[in-house]
Formats: structure tokens, sequence, C-alpha cells
């Protein structure tokens, strides 16, 4: 068993069109509030990323907010975070994130949302981190991604072993508990140095 104490959570800064995203992003704050697993996210006070966050303070849950400073002077930052983390860059912010952070849930988003999910799921094939990561897929959202990834796995550009280190659930509890059951790939020999 995996042990999480904390997990970071990607999603947007827009509230799309579909409740049952605010639905779930909701319930996944007050679960992670509820099971003293720390949130830690993009720190915005709007979109779906505000709706976790305010649902886990909500419920007396530890917060952490981690933003780079050009977006925070867009004044889109929570003011009432348990912790508030600021970054000179990008770059820097997503290092950050995975340092503190013992697994990963991405919720439906936009562009920086996928460029999140499919960095840290980039850094896991590579083997500079050993940590589960879960895709929420709320009401279909993700489905043609998923076939997208299946089709890339067929034309022989993903392999299976790498395709399935995304864990895939349509409820938080089951995804949480995939995230906790979850084996990592062994670290590639070329990473621990050996060239045999």
């Amino acid at each position: 068993m995996t042990t999480i104490k904390s997990i970071c959570v990607f999603c947007g800064s827009s509230d799309g069109n579909d409740i049952q995203v605010e639905e779930k992003a909701k319930e996944l704050g007050t679960y992670l509030a509820q099971n003293d697993i720390t949130l830690v996210y993009g720190a915005a006070k709007i979109g779906v990323m505000g709706q976790v966050a305010q649902a886990s303070l909500d419920q007396k849950g530890k917060v952490i907010g981690v933003i780079p400073e050009f977006l925070k002077l867009k004044e889109v930052v929570h003011l009432g975070l348990t912790e508030l983390i600021t970054n000179e860059n990008m770059h820097q912010r997503k290092m950050t994130m995975q340092e503190i952070s013992d697994g990963f849930i991405t919720l439906p988003g936009g562009f920086g949302t996928l460029e999140e999910l499919f960095e840290i799921i980039t850094w896991s094939q590579l083997g500079l981190h050993q940590k589960p990561i879960g895709l929420l897929n709320i009401n279909g959202f993700y489905d043609d991604l998923l076939k997208m990834l299946e089709h890339m796995v067929r034309r022989g550009f993903l392999k299976m072993e790498n395709y399935e280190l995304l864990l895939v659930d349509t409820t938080v509890e089951g995804l949480i508990s995939k995230m906790k059951a979850y084996k990592p790939l062994d670290v590639p020999k070329w990473l621990k140095g050996d060239r045999t």
C-alpha cells in the first residue's frame, strides 16, 4: 500500500459548463479534508481549482497553493489558504508540487491541466518519481483522451506498462483506493547508473 498524506490536484481555472464537474470537485476537496490528506494545487480562487480548495478549507482541511509570481499579480490567488508558496516560473511551480505531494489527481481542465498531467506522467515514465497518478473521469470528460492513449499503444508509440501508469476511475473513493494500491515500475537501469 502506498502512503498518501498529500495529493496534488491538476484542474481548470475555469468553471466549465457541467454541474457534475463542480459537484465532484467539491466532493474531492471534502474527501481529502475528512481523510487528513493535504491538498496541493495551483492556488487559484477561481474555477474548478477554487471549488476543490474551498471545499477542503470548509472542512478544516490543509490546503497548500503553489503559484508563480506573474500569476499572483493577476489577483486570482486564494487568500484563505493554509500555506501559499510562490515560485519564479511555471517549471519551478511544477517541481515544487511534485516534491511536496505523494500522488496526483487530474480533474477536467484545458491546455494547462493536460500539460501538467502529461509532464508528471512523463516524469514517472522516466523514473524521476514513483508516485501514483490518477485521472478522475467525470461524466466521460476524458473518454476521448483515453481512446487516444489506447490508439498510441496500438500504433506502437506508447508502451502498455506506461499507459497503465495512469489510474482512472469515475469516483473519488475508487480512484484514491487505486492510488493507495499502486505499485510503481522499477526505476530504469540507466537512471540508477547501471549501464549493463
